[in-house]
Parts: C-alpha cells; structure tokens; sequence
C-alpha cells in the first residue's frame, strides 16, 4: 500500500514565486536553460542546471555540482526561498488551455520505490541516472518533484478538491500560457485522513521521472550505509513528489528524428519501408489521430505509414504498442537504431513541440526523416506496469510540466 508523508517545503516568497518557478531539467538544452535564465537571478535553472552559470566547464564535473549546493543556498540566505514551519501536504494545480490536473504535492517513501509499490515503465539510462545521484547528493535535496499517478479514488479527490477551494497561495500563469496555483495544506485531520486514504491505493506509478526515483533510492542507500544510526525516519528515505489522479493525466505523442537513412538511398529506404508498411503520400503534415498510424516527413513530403498485418502481433501488450512497432520494423531493422536509449543519431521530441519542430529539424539538414506517431494510453502504461512490463525508451510525453522550484524537500 502506498505511503505518502507530509513535509515542511523549501518554497519560494510569494512575490517571487513566478520568477522562481522553472520547467524540468531535463526538457531543455544547456543553451535553451542559459536564454531562459537570462537576467533572472531568482530562477530556479541556476540550481537545477547549474552549469549555466559556469560556461564551458564540464556539465558533470563537481564545480558543476557544487555550485548548485551554492546558489541553493544562497537562495536561502536571501530569502528567495523560505521554509515552512511544520510539515504540510501542498496542492499544486496546472491549467493548459482545456486540460486542468490537480495534484499532491507529497514526500513518498523509498522502500516503496523498491518494493514495486511504485511501478515503473522504464529503464533508467546509467548516466543520467548517475547525474542526478551526484546532483541531488551535493544539494542535500530533492529540487525537483517526481511526477506519479494513481487510479482516481473519489474521497482523495473531494479531500484535494476541497482544500483547493481556499485562497491559494501561488496563481500565475507562465508565458507558455499554462496557469500554475498552489495551495497549503496545514490542518492536521485532513493531513492524517489524506495519509490515511492513500495507505489503502496499491499501486502509485512513475509517469515522469524515473530517473530522479532511481537516483533518490540511490541516495537513500548511500546515506543509510554511512549512518550508524539510521532508523529508516531520517528525511533521506522519502522523496519529493506530486501525484495526480489518471483521470486528468495527458499524455502526447513522444516523436523521433532520425540523421540519416543508415547509408541507403531515398528509394531504397521505401523499397525497404514498403516491405512493412502500407505507405501513402500526404499533401499536408499528417498527426495521427489513431494508434498503429504513423506519420512520415521525408525530403519535404508527408507520408502516412500503416503497418501491414502480421508485422507484429496484437496478442504481446509491448510488441503492439505503437512505439515497439515503429521500433521493432522500421528503426532497428532499416535504419539501424538497435538501442534509442544510447544511439546518438536519434533524437525524441515531445509532443507539445507539435509537427513543424519535426519538419524544423529536418529541413534545418540536421536530420534526415522524422516520425510523428499517436500517445501512449494512460491504460496501456498502468496495464503493462502491473505486469512488471517495461516500455521502449521515450514512450510517453506529458504535459503541462511540473514547474521546479515551488517546493523543495529538504534531506535532513
């Protein structure tokens, strides 16, 4: 049964809390972090992508690191960031245009991310899983919260929705036009009752994050292993995270840009694409609208791709999903990609960029073909980690993001 505690958040003042507020490190470049921290010195990058105030210094190198730990507290010193009192759940609510999910921002413990209490649903890359053990190690905190969902529970909901019925105390809307709002948490019966209803859900799920849910495990076993007196209450066994109920999770599309055509011609690349899928030329960009349906941008033309039958089979809940097939008949066997999570002459590009990053991209001559392809379901992700199951790297997109920054989880 899943374990949730509340903490006392590192959070930002209120007048400061939209210049704080960040997207995830991980949804942008090194360059993108620098310009969209450009003459801000309250924004959260200088902490989550440190190396942007260090130019030219190995983005993994302990300068790096440490001045991450610095500028966290030099926040603190300034009274950019303030911690609270006693331990609060937040709720944390985003708005993008017709989609609104509300969250809870809790602290969710480690054992349970290695007991499978948490499911997973995808591999952890080595070294970036190894970035964030070292980053979260150096700031002695989680900075950025893992995003987790469970299936909807009707009196989690009236709890969550009744608390965010009080005067909020963050409401801004950042300049992507997605509103952000957060409300505290403080009286103690709804704490104990949210905590309570929330130890009868089986199952949380890792939507987006794995990689922070590993390295926080990670760090839990190191500072276990360095601590005589470890009594498994320490701050370093829980985590930071929102969880949101699946009813109000969006999940787009998760698209590849490939570099080049692995040596072959544009005619013997169809010739070998024909062998597996239907293909159709377009008079216009082509965002699939259904599963097995994949749209193809190539030398300046659209095509849409339909696997044929027998290419895969339905009866395998991986092999059907329509990134294994894209993966298992077109990219691994024509195009030589036989591991995304490390070949480098791919690229994944989230759906919120939409079709014309895709052509971007490849009219930019950086990349040579791009494919557009229809999301993963929320019920296809929660079925296949019920299975122990593990999806093709890069499977799912969602959106909006979690801003960093709002709160913050101290380890000691």
């Amino acid at each position: 049964m899943a374990f949730i505690k509340p903490f006392k958040a590192l959070r930002p003042k209120i007048n400061l809390a939209e210049k704080v507020a960040a997207l995830p490190y991980d949804v942008m470049s090194t360059g993108e972090a620098m310009q969209m921290a450009a003459g801000n010195p309250c924004s959260f990058l200088h902490i989550s992508r440190p190396e942007i105030d260090l130019p030219g210094v190995d983005i993994h190198s302990d300068p790096v690191y440490r001045k991450g730990q610095e500028t966290l507290s030099r926040f603190v010193a300034e009274a950019i960031l303030e911690q609270d009192g006693e331990e609060c759940y937040y709720v944390y609510r985003q708005k993008m245009g017709d989609i609104v999910q509300t969250g809870l921002v809790v602290c969710a413990g480690v054992d349970d991310y290695q007991d499978g209490t948490i499911k997973k649903h995808e591999l952890t890359r080595a070294d970036k899983e190894e970035d964030r053990v070292r980053h979260i190690d150096f700031l002695d905190a989680n900075d950025e919260p893992v995003f987790y969902t469970y299936r909807n529970h009707p009196e989690i909901s009236s709890l969550v929705g009744k608390a965010a019925t009080a005067i909020p105390v963050y409401d801004f809307t950042t300049d992507d036009g997605v509103s952000h709002t957060l409300w505290v948490i403080d009286d103690r019966q709804t704490i104990a009752e949210l905590t309570a209803l929330f130890a009868v859900i089986p199952t949380l799920y890792v939507a987006d994050g794995h990689h922070r849910s590993a390295a926080a495990s990670r760090v839990r076993d190191m500072r276990k292993a360095a601590n005589p007196g470890h009594s498994g209450k320490e701050e370093y066994n829980y985590f930071l995270t929102v969880i949101f109920p699946d009813n109000e999770m969006n999940i787009m599309p998760y698209n590849r840009v490939v570099k080049d055509l692995n040596g072959l011609s544009i005619t013997e690349f169809m010739a070998r694409l024909a062998e597996k899928f239907e293909i159709s030329p377009l008079n216009s960009p082509l965002k699939p609208v259904h599963s097995h349906q994949f749209g193809m941008y190539l030398s300046g033309k659209w095509y849409e791709l339909l696997p044929r039958e027998g290419s895969f089979s339905e009866d395998d809940a991986v092999v059907r999903l329509d990134v294994s097939i894209l993966q298992n008949n077109l990219l691994s066997p024509i195009l030589g990609i036989r591991n995304p999570r490390t070949d480098q002459r791919i690229q994944f590009v989230g759906g919120i960029r939409g079709l014309d990053e895709l052509m971007r991209m490849v009219d930019s001559g950086e990349y040579e073909v791009a494919f557009a392809l229809y999301p993963t379901s929320m019920k296809e992700l929660m079925e296949l980690a019920d299975a122990d199951k593990i999806m093709p790297p890069k499977s799912t997109w969602f959106e909006p993001k979690l801003r960093s920054g709002l709160f913050v989880h101290l380890l000691k």
